[in-house]
């Protein structure tokens, strides 16, 4: 079986279902497994990476405004490629390429081939998507095992933090320069660490909000997650950017208790290392307590 991915969680979890020999094509993102980063790339962004936040959301508003697609396919590697099965989403345009492109790619293709789009919107969805890609590639009995693993993680990790009394207020930031508050699995996942998102919508898009509303909330914690970044280039665009007067007032910057993750990992990716990244964020939540399965090296302090 010959199979394509349009998303980097999508290609995660083909990997994790022993597939990996089968992926013949990925986007400019599939860096997990490491392997993944050795495929054919059939997808690529019309944005530079290395644009400010700002120059970002300003050439993203504008594709936005004029219905235009911000990634590229590679048509004639797609042909070439006939894939047997295609993994896309529509879940948000930003992030990865939507049905559309794939559409107009397969256009030319002689045979068309199964295509399976993913659309999660909380923690269960990302787990049911995994079944979804045992079931079209033939390891329905290997994806139900290893939705059960994780599952039980996650009730591991959970458990780990039930007893504690604390239920700190946290701001997730997803974007920093304007600010957006992060959305879809994210609240649940602040939750389910045994803390309270109080500006993001469990199972809606990201928004942007304004740094009045930011103070106003006076959030305990603040975890700076912004959608592609690693650690080192949060720090990076951190560091450039003027933070309003409010951002000195807030309890969590005046305690010391801003964290900077590794949000392409555990954050931005419907992917199975979520569970990680519920892990992560009970460690940060909840300090003191013995939380398992937190993934090493992806969270700084400022």
């Amino acid at each position: 079986m010959r199979i394509c991915s349009f998303l980097p969680s999508a290609t995660e979890i083909l990997f994790a279902l022993g597939l990996g020999d089968s992926v013949a094509g990925v986007t400019h993102e599939c860096d997990f497994p490491p392997e993944a980063a050795k495929r054919p790339v059939l997808v690529r962004p019309r944005v530079d990476a290395e644009s400010s936040p700002s120059e970002v959301d300003r050439i993203v508003s504008e594709f936005m405004a004029r219905g235009e697609s911000l990634y590229g396919v590679d048509v004639a590697l797609l042909r070439a490629i006939e894939p047997d099965l295609v993994l896309t989403q529509d879940l948000c345009h930003v992030c990865a390429a939507p049905p559309d492109d794939l559409a107009a790619a397969l256009s030319g293709v002689s045979r068309a081939p199964q295509v399976l789009s993913l659309t999660p919107h909380s923690i269960a969805d990302v787990l049911e998507d995994i079944r979804k890609v045992g079931e079209a590639t033939g390891r329905a009995k290997e994806a139900d095992k290893y939705v059960r693993l994780l599952e039980q993680r996650l009730a591991d990790v959970e458990g780990a933090v039930a007893d504690s009394q604390e239920r700190p207020r946290v701001l997730c930031l997803e974007w920093l320069n304007p600010p957006y508050v992060a959305g879809h699995w994210v609240p649940e996942m602040v939750a389910r660490a045994r803390g309270v998102d109080f500006l993001g919508c469990a199972g809606k898009p990201s928004f942007r909000v304004e740094w009045g509303a930011v103070a106003a909330a006076r959030p305990d914690i603040i975890i700076v997650m912004p959608c592609g970044y690693n650690i080192e280039r949060t720090i990076y665009e951190m560091n450039k950017i003027e933070f309003p007067k409010e951002w000195s007032t807030l309890p969590a910057v005046r305690r010391d208790r801003v964290f900077v993750v590794d949000a392409n990992s555990y954050f931005s990716r419907p992917g199975p290392r979520l569970i990680a990244g519920v892990a992560l964020l009970a460690k940060i939540l909840h300090p003191t307590c013995a939380v398992p399965f937190v993934p090493p090296g992806a969270m700084y302090r400022l």
